[in-house]
């Protein structure tokens, strides 16, 4: 007897079918042997019941008589259908076949009405009928071995339907193998009584394994097939072997690449696919199931089935059968939380819903998650993906979720839902309020955002002290640097708390030091005063951490700077940095205290981190890369200026301290030795400060100088000398661009214009041996008592221009005293008394 593997060629294409084709070979055996049997296919569709019946059929035809018949719910109507089929070459042909089948022929055609119960050759009534027919079928199983095979039986006409269950209970002794596909979705009686007999053998077929389902996707598509692809296709598919043949053509005609497949295009296929036949299906048999299923969809991961139910409006029964059903489909887990078995169910099912209806059941949901006191996040996207606005719900929802996102650091769901909660009609101070809270969650993902709405908030309250307490949030170093017009309303608010006659210490201290990082001293001696009459509070540590920054930039005391650099650290708490430390360890730093700074900027690393705050992180890292940079380190210092440019590419809109970054790793390039690197730097914004606008300024020289472009180099280098002399920053430390241009007039075959532009800070400032890079040694030059110098050429130039004498220093990046100290040489050099004197002068020379 054939076995499994060699049941017949129907059967060689059928993969993972090995145990039906087995039950199949037990059954003829019984046949052979004059033992009924019933094989029963039971699945939902898809499953390849139909493909298995008709090479089940092709194998059994070789030892029975064949009777064939497929129902259909369009025929229900039509009494004995499915029997007229399976008889239906008897009744037709039976003439030409030899005397006993035309007595076989005769005999259905007694026993079969003409058009209903009833009518002639049914005088009997419905059982006269039904006996009729056994007895015929028993008459043409004596002749030889019968197989009725009846596809879809649970379509079947009733009558076709009754008869097929009384042939089945009287089939004992009789050669006769029934096999029938079914849908257990469809809820027949009949299914189970004829599962119920003790010579029934019930078949569920098994979804394809994933092996099977790459072999299909392989011979579909005439390739081996990506990993990959052959995944995505067996978790939409679940198996199902007419979704996987739907997917698979779709596959062909979109020309997708079996071996480097597109993601997206992939995924919109196969969302369609899974629309256009499982959902289809679904709809169709079981609008329960699907509007569970919808429902799912709609609420996302992670939702107990119950609250879908709710929003289905099933009851529990209903609920049970239609998770039963989506179980069976393979949609979604069977077991509990019942989730969506893959993410594109839910693609497909929202993409299948109209507009109008996920509108009303986003509301709805939202709505049920507050009552049933769901985190407020989950109403929140109701709310944002319905769109609706004026619900008396949504308010409280969009601002409770954004507190929530903010305490975890999702900032960037915190500011989803702050906008949304602006559009929502609201008195003027909430929406003020949540303009403040705005602002502060934009401070960590999106700086110009920030600024935009810290002038905002300014501008809508006129009040000084409530528009100091609405710019508390916005304070720190990170602001002032990436935008010094965000810092103007700080210096005007600190200015007028200065006027009041008792100001709160916290406020005057917190605004007056935001103002003066962005270069205002508004209000900053009241503020001093205020410092020494109170505790070592935040306030009062950030306010010593920007006394240290702009002290130790301004160069003339370093013992100072390091004592308020000293006593700010001091104060802060042991775990973490507090405000301030980042500008203590910056002060620390140029002042030549390079350990210690190293110490504390590596704490406002942590810190940043803890606290998930990516535009702090980001200007910790620059900081402490710039005194690895000082310490020597500059692997250190290469990766932190590489973290910190990601941040700004990745995690937080902060164009200037992107700048910054870039200009950083640049800066190393150069150091190293990388003649070829080439400044492409992204221009900081027109209001970035000073200082990391220097930053990018010097960076470039310092390429221009590695290529050989000594005259643009020094252009640079002069305009970084002027952006910091605008904010007062003298220290060589901070950006060393003095020591840049010595080494470029050097290059240039001026060493007298090295001298003067390396000599002039000891005019105003105090230096430190840790100051500035490295200057070539700069020969002394002997000049005639008549002849001017380079620089005293140079100021005479622009004097002689019409240029004032701050004019002139400006544009030599001098300060005016010393402009005063050339002028006054060049007078007694040449003997003359002032200004009008020295063209002639100049030319006589």
């Amino acid at each position: 007897m054939a076995t499994a593997a060699t049941a017949g060629a129907g059967t060689n294409r059928l993969p993972h079918r090995e145990r039906e084709l087995d039950a199949l070979e037990t059954a003829l055996a019984d046949l052979a042997a004059g033992r009924p049997s019933v094989l029963l296919v039971s699945g939902p569709r898809g499953t390849g019941k139909t493909a298995l019946l008709r090479a089940m059929t092709l194998r059994a035809a070789e030892v029975a008589v064949p009777l064939r018949a497929r129902c259909h719910a369009h025929e229900q109507d039509f009494p004995y259908g499915v029997v007229r089929q399976l008889f239906d070459p008897f009744t037709h042909r039976s003439a030409q076949q030899g005397t006993p089948l035309v007595e076989f022929s005769e005999q259905l055609a007694e026993a079969i009405p003409g058009s209903a119960e009833g009518a002639p050759g049914a005088s009997g009534g419905r059982h006269a009928v039904l006996d009729e027919l056994f007895h015929a079928a028993r008459d043409l199983s004596s002749r030889r071995p019968v197989l009725l095979a009846i596809d879809d039986l649970h379509l079947a006409d009733p009558q076709s339907l009754h008869w097929c269950t009384y042939l089945a209970r009287r089939l004992d002794g009789l050669p006769v193998l029934l096999i029938a596909t079914v849908d257990p979705d469809a809820g027949h009686r009949a299914a189970a009584e004829l599962g119920a007999l003790a010579h029934t053998t019930v078949l569920v077929p098994e979804p394809l394994c994933d092996s099977c389902t790459t072999e299909r996707l392989a011979e579909g598509l005439g390739a081996p097939v990506d990993t990959e692809l052959a995944a995505l296709c067996h978790a939409v598919s679940q198996g199902n072997p007419l979704i996987l043949a739907e997917l698979t053509t779709r596959l062909a005609a979109g020309r997708i690449s079996p071996g480097a497949p597109d993601p997206e295009t992939v995924r919109q296929i196969a969302a369609g696919t899974l629309a256009d036949t499982a959902l289809s299906w679904l709809r169709e048999r079981h609008p329960s199931a699907f509007d569970l299923l919808t429902a799912l969809a709609v609420l996302g991961p992670e939702v107990p089935p119950a609250h879908a139910a709710m929003l289905a409006g099933q009851g529990d029964l209903v609920a049970d059968e239609a998770r039963a059903a989506l179980a069976r489909s393979g949609l979604i887990e069977p077991e509990p939380p019942c989730a969506l078995r893959h993410d594109l169910v839910r693609t497909a099912v929202l993409a299948g819903t109209e507009a109008g209806t996920l509108v009303t059941l986003h509301e709805r949901a939202g709505e049920l998650m507050v009552r049933l006191g769901a985190p407020a996040d989950r109403a929140a996207e109701h709310l944002l993906s319905s769109g609706s606005t004026g619900l008396d719900w949504a308010l409280p929802v969009l601002r409770a979720a954004a507190r929530n996102a903010a305490q975890s650091g999702g900032w960037d769901m915190a500011a989803r839902y702050l906008r949304r909660g602006l559009a929502e009609p609201a008195p003027q101070d909430v929406l003020r309020q949540m303009t403040v809270q705005l602002g502060a969650v934009e401070l960590h993902r999106d700086l110009p955002a920030a600024a935009r709405c810290l002038v905002a908030t300014a501008a809508a309250a006129p009040d000084p002290l409530e528009r100091a307490r609405n710019l508390l949030p916005f304070g720190g170093p990170v602001l002032a640097l990436a935008s010094t017009a965000a810092s103007e309303p700080f210096a005007e608010t600190a200015g007028a708390l200065a006027a009041l006659p008792e100001p709160p210490r916290e406020l005057l201290l917190a605004v007056s030091a935001q103002a003066a990082l962005a270069g205002h001293r508004a209000g900053l001696r009241r503020a001093v005063q205020a410092l020494a009459c109170g505790p070592a509070d935040p306030a009062a540590q950030a306010f010593l951490g920007t006394l240290a920054v702009m002290t130790a930039a301004g160069g003339r005391s370093h013992r100072r700077a390091v004592r308020l650099a000293v006593r700010c650290v001091r104060s802060a708490p042991a775990a973490e940095a507090g405000p301030g430390v980042l500008g203590a360890a910056m002060a620390l730093a140029w002042c030549g205290r390079l350990d210690e700074a190293a110490v504390w900027a590596a704490r406002a690393v942590r810190s940043a981190q803890r606290w998930n705050r990516p535009a702090e992180l980001t200007l910790a890292l620059l900081a402490r890369a710039d005194i690895a940079v000082r310490r020597g380190h500059l692997t250190a210092a290469e990766e932190d200026a590489r973290a910190a440019r990601e941040l700004t590419e990745q995690r937080v809109h902060a164009p200037a301290l992107h700048a910054a970054a870039t200009a950083m790793l640049l800066r190393l390039a150069v150091r190293r030795g990388d003649t070829c690197a080439r400044p492409d730097l992204p221009e900081p914004p027109a209001d970035t400060h000073p200082l990391l606008r220097g930053l990018v300024l010097e960076a470039s020289g310092l390429a221009a100088m590695a290529r050989g472009d000594h005259s643009e180099a020094l252009r640079l280098f002069l305009e970084c000398g002027h952006q910091l002399a605008a904010r007062g920053i003298a220290n060589p430390a901070c950006i060393p661009w003095r020591s840049h241009a010595a080494q470029v007039y050097q290059a240039m075959g001026e060493p007298g214009a090295a001298r003067t532009i390396v000599a002039e800070p000891a005019a105003g400032t105090a230096s430190h041996p840790a100051a500035s890079d490295h200057v070539p040694p700069i020969g002394r030059t002997a000049a005639a008592p008549v002849r001017l110098t380079p620089s005293e050429r140079r100021v005479t130039e622009l004097v002689l221009q019409g240029l004032s004498n701050l004019e002139a220093a400006e544009r030599l990046c001098l300060s005016k005293r010393t402009v005063d100290t050339h002028l006054g040489r060049i007078y007694r050099k040449l003997a003359i008394k002032g200004r009008p004197e020295l063209a002639a002068a100049v030319k006589a020379l």
